[in-house]
């Protein structure tokens, strides 16, 4: 995506022939299950599949510029790597210029190796940054525990909790202290689902500071593919 790029419904002309845009985000919906880089793009673009416009096009176009700049980049999986899970969540507040909701991003690593991702828009408006990453921890806790119910299927052991990253420490206290609940009764639902697995050793919260947005942050972690993943 551009820099500080501000598209909402109505930005631009409306496109003639809007089949080849629906057409191209389909397929790019497609690549994201093994280019993790553009899923946040590729997201925020599908959002205007009912009427596009040329300035959304062009976003789009630029998504292609990319690919074809990136060939080799893809996902790597490391034959000696250690059994470690740890995540990172985040959240933009209010990015939505027609609806004003948020967009959750979480991604979760095996040792050194990316194994689950996601970028979504929020069901709800967020009335604060904090709550709004709050949200996102939600999501990125049960994403966490089911990582672990698989782990028990594939009879991995994975005895430490998972640690998982934010770079909100206001979100990252109202996990910890009970007493914030009285005054975010209306995320009382997402409250009590971090809280109750930070307190049962699922998850171990940390705070790491974000400096990248979600999409340069998944592409910074995204290596050369290998011939047999790509076949």
């Amino acid at each position: 995506m551009e820099y500080n790029l501000k598209l909402h419904s109505t930005s631009g002309t409306p496109l003639a022939d809007q089949t080849s845009y629906r057409r191209l985000m389909g397929i790019l919906l497609y690549l994201t299950h093994i280019r993790p880089d553009i899923s946040y793009a590729v997201s925020f673009l599908s959002q205007f599949v009912s009427s596009p416009t040329d300035l959304h096009h062009k976003a789009a176009y630029r998504i292609l510029k990319y690919i074809k700049g990136s060939p080799g980049k893809g996902i790597f999986f490391s034959a000696d790597n250690n059994i470690t899970l740890k995540g990172f969540s985040d959240s933009d507040w209010g990015a939505c210029l027609d609806t004003r909701k948020s967009t959750t991003g979480w991604c979760f690593f095996l040792g050194s190796s990316l194994i689950s991702w996601k970028s979504k828009k929020q069901t709800t408006i967020s009335r604060s940054s904090a709550e709004a990453e709050y949200r996102a921890l939600a999501m990125a806790s049960c994403e966490a525990q089911w990582l672990l119910f698989l782990f028990v299927d594939l009879r991995i052991n994975h005895s430490k909790p998972i640690s998982l990253y934010c770079d909100n420490t206001s979100a990252m206290h109202i996990a910890a202290n009970p007493i914030f609940h009285e005054r975010t009764k209306h995320i009382e639902i997402d409250c009590h689902v971090v809280r109750e697995r930070t307190l049962n050793g699922t998850i171990h919260l940390l705070h790491k500071p974000l400096i990248y947005s979600q999409s340069l942050f998944l592409h910074y972690h995204s290596t050369t593919l290998l011939p047999s993943l790509a076949c």
